[in-house]
Order: C-alpha cells, then structure tokens, then sequence
C-alpha cells in the first residue's frame, strides 16, 4: 500500500512542549538531514576494492538516470552494496546485518512522498567487485528476523543486495525525487550476536536501479540502469543509516523524506 506523508520541520518543532525539547529535536532534524545529503555530496570514506579507476563512482557518489526513467520503462528496485576496502586484508567470517530497506518517490503532481518500498526481505549475492559480465555466487545469507538478513563477503566479490519482493511499478512521469535509504552494521556470526572487537574495513553504500520492466531479465545494462550510487560510508559494530537520492538542496531544507 502507498502512503502519502508530507514532512513540515516547523509544524514538529512547535510541537514540542519545552525549549529543551526543542532544542534536542532539531539538533537530531539537523543531523539527519546534513547525513542525507552528504551522502550524496561528499566523497567515500574509503575506495572500495576492485572497482576500477575509469568508474565515475569509485570515489564519491553520483546521480545517474536521476529522476528522469528511459522512456518506455516503468520499474524501480533499490539496492546496495557491501565492499572491502581497497588494500584491506580479508577477515575470514566477517559478517554484517541489513535491515529497513526502504525507497521513496516525491510525487511532481501532489508534492508529497510516496512509499514504493519498506522492507527487510533482502536478497543478494556475491557479485565481482567490478560487476564485469554481472558474474556472481551465491552468498551465505540468514534471515535473522526483524534485524533483517546477515550476510559475508568471499574474496574478489562484494555483497550486492536489493529488496526481495521483487521490482516495484513506478509512474515515470510523476518522479520529483527518489530517496532510498537502509541500516546496517558489523555483527559477529550469522546469528547476529553484537560484535565487540575492531570492526573490519567495511564500507556500505545504497542506490537504485530503473528497469524496462517488472520482469526484463538483465541484458548488459540495455534493460536497467542505475538512478543514482551513494556514498560508501564505513560499517560499524553500531547500526547505522545509509541513503542515496535525487534531492536538490532545497527540496531537502523544505519537503525532507521521511528520515
């Protein structure tokens, strides 16, 4: 089901009752919003491993179809991935946990946000670090419930991942931004158990792909293509949010997505 939800910053600021209340809540409003859009502004914290120099997002994020679909396409599937670092050594059984995938539209019509996707059925495999010829394996992944999935990387490969429930049908010409966001972080075996130690050099980012159709099978990239490839950000033994969009600056400062 859709959901239609404007976000006014203000009319949740004067909501709250005392200063100090007022104070904390746009502290973390502010916070929220500077992570959303450096994480379409600012550089990665790291190269990610195998991605080669000529591709234009190996060092920041970038837009890509943005909020324009080929013409003629009418689907959307958000997605991340989970690379290595460049130059870091491997960990055998490093694992980490995925949840909350969730992928909103700003409607041009209504101008409010429109919910495609919000879900932790989250499928994935290992993909070649530079996605070459799309060759994958199998990933080792468990569902571990309302913490989402866990899952590892194998040596030469990243964790590539998207929503499990398949493809979403979108109204092409009706897109005034798209936000996509998701949380993760390091966890110590497949259970999920919280991780104590060093957290290995991990970086997650989030982005989106539109395709021709609900169901067009890959073709080298002349069936889908990328809306846009966040910023690759470092995982942690903490839960943290990660987002990619198509916002412009003023459309974060007045009509936010739902963060």
């Amino acid at each position: 089901m859709k959901k239609n939800i404007v976000f006014p910053i203000l009319v949740f600021l004067a909501s709250c009752s005392t200063e100090g209340t007022q104070d904390e809540v746009f502290n973390e409003t502010s916070e929220a919003l500077q992570l959303l859009s450096g994480d379409m502004r600012l550089k990665h914290e790291g190269i990610p491993s195998g991605v080669p120099e000529t591709y234009n997002w190996v060092e920041g994020p970038r837009i890509g179809y943005g909020n324009f679909p080929p013409e003629g396409w009418n689907a959307f599937l958000p997605w991340g991935q989970v690379y290595l670092e460049k130059g870091a050594t491997p960990k055998a059984s490093t694992w980490f946990q995925i949840k909350n995938l969730q992928a909103w539209y700003l409607s041009e019509k209504s101008n409010t946000w429109i919910e495609w996707v919000n879900t932790s059925t989250i499928d994935g495999a290992n993909y070649a670090e530079n996605f070459q010829d799309d060759a994958n394996i199998p990933a080792d992944i468990v569902v571990n419930g309302i913490n989402g999935i866990s899952s590892t990387l194998q040596a030469g490969y990243n964790f590539h991942f998207w929503n499990g429930e398949g493809r979403t049908s979108i109204d092409p010409d009706d897109i005034a931004g798209i936000w996509v966001s998701l949380e993760s972080r390091i966890v110590q075996n497949a259970e999920g158990d919280e991780n104590d130690t060093e957290p290995p050099k991990l970086l997650m980012g989030a982005g989106a792909d539109y395709w021709r159709s609900l169901d067009a099978p890959w073709d080298n990239f002349t069936t889908n293509g990328d809306v846009m490839i966040g910023r690759f950000r470092f995982l942690t033994n903490e839960w943290q949010t990660f987002h990619a969009h198509t916002l412009n600056d003023q459309q974060i400062r007045t009509n936010p997505p739902p963060i």
